[in-house]
């Protein structure tokens, strides 16, 4: 006879939630109707102020709720959820973006594969909620041409050929299930990234650590896409710049660091500055003719973004991005 361990198979979804009260409760009605039973949602609430706490306890009595009392960013809000679950008899612990809604099997999906390949680190095939067959993630490689992760199946449409386990070089984290063993191996997640890359880093740190990264297409999650980024293509711009940098400064050697800054990342913030002088003579003189154009202004405003990120990196300043970029 086999005795189960207390902790075998349960598993810990966490929601990270920052004044997202209406995605935050639709995902949760989601969650209601997964199949799997050996599971706990927990919400860790990033500082809110719209509301969202009230909401979610009226709603959802029994669903815990770990309050941070400041935003800590995408990281720093999950680790505190990941070193909750990690106290208490989980075996797995499942990330979940708040603005996603689930497929009722996507649980049971993402622990057969999790069986199949012996992996303890696994991403779910996420569509695009607005476009349901739309593929938005599946898995991701880095392209040290260009400095960036690229994603094959973004943007196809599933016909139901994408259904086979892939091994990749990192996962998305708005459907990340990993098993316990990996964070108590390699730790949390990199607090500094606040937004962007900070998955990229994990999968990276977890693959040196000797753990595959595998793709679960069967796990199927829906995805509103991006609406952290309260200040739109400004704010993606600061985080995503910055933490490229960051991320290139942990996971590569100086050798690849020397090359990818002198063919990429110094061409590339150059012509960004040249693009923000240009366009922004260009807004004044538009403003001077009376002609003020709001969507010469947004790309005026996206570059300075772009270009403070990297500033900021350089200076080694992390945390939230400043407030002129989300007002």
């Amino acid at each position: 006879m086999v005795l189960m361990n207390k902790q075998d198979g349960r598993v810990c979804i966490i929601l990270l939630n920052w004044n997202g009260k209406k995605d935050t409760l639709e995902c949760l009605h989601s969650l209601q109707a997964v199949t799997y039973k050996r599971l706990q949602t927990i919400v860790v609430d990033n500082g809110s102020t719209d509301g969202s706490l009230d909401a979610i306890r009226s709603a959802y009595p029994s669903i815990p709720i770990l309050e941070t009392g400041e935003n800590l960013g995408f990281a720093g809000g999950n680790n505190i959820g990941i070193q909750w679950a990690l106290r208490k008899p989980f075996e797995w612990i499942l990330l979940l973006n708040n603005d996603t809604t689930v497929d009722p099997n996507f649980v049971t999906a993402f622990l057969d594969a999790a069986k199949e390949k012996n992996a303890k680190l696994l991403g779910a095939k996420i569509y695009r909620y607005s476009d349901p067959l739309r593929i938005d993630h599946l898995g991701g490689f880095w392209n040290p041409d260009i400095a960036e992760f690229e994603c094959p199946m973004q943007g196809k449409i599933d016909d139901g050929t994408f259904e086979e386990m892939q091994k990749v070089d990192y996962v998305s984290g708005c459907a990340l299930l990993l098993h316990k063993t990996v964070p108590e191996m390699i730790g949390l997640l990199e607090p500094s990234f606040f937004l962007y890359w900070e998955e990229t880093d994990f999968c990276f740190r977890a693959r040196r650590a000797g753990f595959e990264v595998w793709t679960a297409p069967k796990a199927k999650i829906y995805h509103k896409v991006s609406t952290s980024f309260i200040g739109g293509k400004s704010h993606m711009h600061y985080f995503w710049w910055r933490s490229r940098l960051l991320w290139i400064s942990r996971n590569c050697t100086q050798k690849e660091k020397r090359l990818l800054y002198k063919k990429v990342i110094f061409p590339e913030i150059i012509k960004s500055f040249r693009h923000y002088c240009l366009k922004s003579v260009q807004s004044k003189i538009l403003l001077l003719l009376g002609k003020s154009n709001l969507s010469q202004k947004e790309k005026v405003r996206r570059y300075k973004a772009g270009l403070t990120g990297v500033f900021h990196y350089f200076c080694k300043k992390f945390g939230n991005c400043p407030k002129w970029i989300i007002q």
